[in-house]
């Protein structure tokens, strides 16, 4: 790796560390609620190392070395130093990085799948590992994988047939998606069996194992999701066998369901004592149906005052796009923000009829969804969201609901002098300004329409259909009756593969985009009086939201690897394309101005606020329009090149562009997390301070990871 390549994988120096604040909220509640946020807390981080093993085989390895230094040196970093002979500049580089490590949840970004390496070199680093036995042992396990791999493609996430890492594949470097996707689909439509908290293994003589996230190692038939561990393979697959091998993450799951057991115990209603009784009964089993079930309570259990998921839930590092990584979090409501995004989740019917398709392409009746603003104590997984719309099941989404949540205190969290890269000097006052009403008002438009509107038409059983098969609606694309829908059986997710995840998450930007330029809705924001007025707080704050959008779809050039020509993050492939969309309407409404066409260092952001409406918006929905209906029908031939059309990189953005995002970019943040402890009678929250120090502390203090 020569070290122009080399320095875009080094460590961020120094990451942006920022303090997710709680301990208001969390005093506000009253000792039982404390109490259940506490077990809730605990059950959440249970699924810490399941989730490291999920990234990487030596994630576990590093987080044990960086807690292990931790507790020998009682938090004396300084003296640890002197005790390996380093210099502030060594120390200082493996704090980074051990920030940075904690803070993605393993080796690898969170927010781009690239494995990211330490700047203290080898030598020194073996120094520190040196200080006691233990820890030296722990070294030698792990130093060949920490710093540059080879081949290079390992140093990203993706198909081991395609030489990238994937744990979710695990000594299976040749298996190929096909076989991947076959297996899939013989699990799910002919066993009923989902995927999400699986790992799939294929082993020496050809035959598979697909290994199940339990705490038992052999649970009863009647617990099991299937009456059957093991089959033969249709002949495509060469008629190999295939068991499901039970206990993956068997400790962790074990930890997550005594102390879920223990959450029942301050449930503040029936719909909570029996959601975690579901979590339990599934993390305890394997029982994908019984996280189902936990959903269907979670949905029911409106507006409470300590709110929480947990489970195996997204699917985005997975190459396929079907299995999830583990996350959970709790979280306090607060309930003033809350009320404002009511009078929205109030207005959602009226809202959605303005988005670019008929009514044959939306749910007969839209499914109000529990819309909340929470301040997070915990949040355990890779990286924390600024908004989640859950569960992802489709047919409890389609039929049952969702709810919707906007984490106001990742929203609020910065560091003091964040810079703003690529906003014209000009702009910078109000963009400043704006930016944070701006940014809510899109995670609310974007989780709770952007994420819930939309109907797929589907052949629900043989000879079923949700929609009049002999009389199929006519597409607005190309104005001619509909030729694909979703068979018996199949899914969005198992019909788009791996592009799902992003283009979905595109799917519900565009959505934000085209409705935040209605002025009644921003009204609801607080902000205007709903007459279209680009000149007041209203416009000011659509002004941001378009620039910020653009801007994200510049800065998501860091996320795109040209030696595989992938995209290593879902969100940000979303965002690419919506500037994308900008720049189609033209330069007079968005373009990227410099006049140093060689090394573009004085790139900048143009976009005419006036134009907005006038153009920015027809775009943007001419181009949501093509994402629903493409769904909506299941096309994926049109929508996967549509959308990797927009999302392909030449080697103007992929080489003059990235090069000078690589160059400007700021660093992402990490969340130090507050914990909660046990003493007497009382919950005691602890908080630490937004350094490295205080990052590696709070999670050595979480002694049942």
């Amino acid at each position: 790796m020569d070290g122009a390549t080399k320095k875009q994988y080094l460590a961020d120096d120094p990451p942006t560390i920022v303090q997710l604040k709680i301990k208001d909220h969390f005093d506000a509640l009253d000792k039982k609620e404390q109490q259940y946020a506490h077990y809730i807390s605990k059950a959440c981080f249970a699924g810490v190392r399941a989730q490291l093993r999920q990234v990487s085989p030596e994630s576990e390895l590093i987080y044990d070395f960086i807690v292990a230094l931790h507790h020998q040196s009682d938090g004396d970093w300084k003296k640890l130093r002197q005790d390996a002979g380093l210099s502030d500049e060594d120390m200082k580089h493996f704090l980074n990085y051990a920030a940075m490590f904690l803070g993605n949840g393993g080796n690898y970004k969170s927010f781009g799948d690239a494995q990211f390496i330490p700047r203290i070199g080898l030598q020194q680093l073996a120094a520190l590992a040196k200080t006691t036995p233990r820890t030296t042992k722990m070294f030698d396990d792990f130093k060949s994988a920490i710093y540059e791999k080879s081949p290079p493609k390992l140093m990203h996430l993706g198909y081991p047939s395609d030489g990238h890492l994937s744990t979710y594949y695990p000594d299976s470097a040749n298996i190929i998606k096909d076989e991947i996707t076959q297996i899939s689909d013989f699990l799910k439509e002919e066993k009923h069996l989902l995927p999400e908290n699986t790992r799939l293994r294929k082993l020496d003589s050809g035959d598979y194992e697909v290994l199940i996230a339990s705490a038992e190692s052999k649970p009863s038939a009647p617990d099991r999701d299937t009456e059957d561990t093991e089959w033969t393979l249709p002949s495509s697959l060469g008629s190999k066998k295939i068991s499901l091998v039970y206990g993956d993450y068997s400790q962790n799951m074990k930890v997550a369901t005594d102390s879920l057991e223990q959450a029942v115990k301050y449930a503040a209603n029936d719909n909570q004592a029996a959601m975690h009784a579901a979590y339990a009964k599934s993390f305890r089993t394997g029982s994908m149906e019984q996280h189902k079930e936990s959903q269907r309570h979670w949905i029911r259990d409106l507006q409470p005052t300590v709110e929480c998921n947990i489970g195996f839930i997204e699917s985005y590092r997975d190459p396929a796009g079907i299995r999830a990584e583990w996350e959970g979090f709790v979280a306090m409501v607060n309930k003033e923000r809350t009320k404002q995004f009511g009078a929205l989740v109030t207005s959602a019917p009226e809202q959605i009829p303005k988005l670019p398709w008929g009514k044959e392409f939306e749910k007969d009746k839209f499914l109000s969804p529990d819309f909340t603003s929470l301040e997070v104590l915990t949040f355990a997984g890779s990286g924390i969201p600024a908004g989640i719309n859950i569960p992802n099941y489709d047919d409890i989404r389609q039929t049952e609901g969702f709810k919707n949540v906007s984490l106001g205190n990742v929203l609020s969290a910065k560091a003091p002098t964040e810079p703003l890269p690529f906003i014209k000097e000009t702009d910078q006052e109000v963009y400043r300004k704006c930016m944070d009403q701006a940014f809510e008002v899109q995670v609310g438009l974007h989780e709770l329409l952007g994420h819930g509107c939309g109907r797929l038409l589907q052949e629900t059983e043989p000879g079923v259909f949700n929609f009049d098969k002999e009389n199929p609606p006519i597409s607005p694309v190309t104005n001619k009756r509909i030729s694909t829908w979703y068979k018996p059986g199949q899914t969005w997710s198992s019909v788009f593969g791996s592009i799902a995840a992003s283009y979905e998450e595109c799917r519900a930007e565009a959505v934000a985009m085209a409705l935040s330029c209605d002025f009644g809705i921003l009204k609801i924001f607080g902000l205007g009086n709903g007459k279209p007025d680009m000149d007041n707080e209203a416009g000011d704050t659509l002004y941001s939201a378009y620039l910020s959008m653009a801007r994200a779809g510049v800065t998501a050039l860091q996320y795109w690897d040209p030696a595989s020509k992938k995209w290593g993050q879902a969100h940000m492939q979303a965002r690419h394309a919506i500037l994308k969309t900008f720049l189609s309407a033209g330069p007079e409404f968005c373009s990227l101005d410099y006049a140093d066409a060689d090394t573009l260092s004085d790139l900048t952001i143009k976009i005419d606020r006036n134009k907005i409406i006038s153009h920015g918006r027809p775009a943007v929905e001419s181009f949501l329009q093509k994402l629903h209906v493409f769904k909506a029908t299941a096309d994926v031939d049109a929508g996967k090149k549509m959308y990797e059309d927009i999302t392909g990189v030449d080697e103007w953005w992929g080489t003059k562009v990235r090069a000078e995002v690589l160059r400007r970019a700021v660093p992402r943040k990490v969340y130090v997390q507050a914990n909660t402890f046990i003493e007497g009678d009382k919950v005691v929250l602890k908080e630490y301070p937004a350094t490295a120090e205080g990052m590696i502390q709070s999670y050595a203090e979480r002694g049942y990871i």
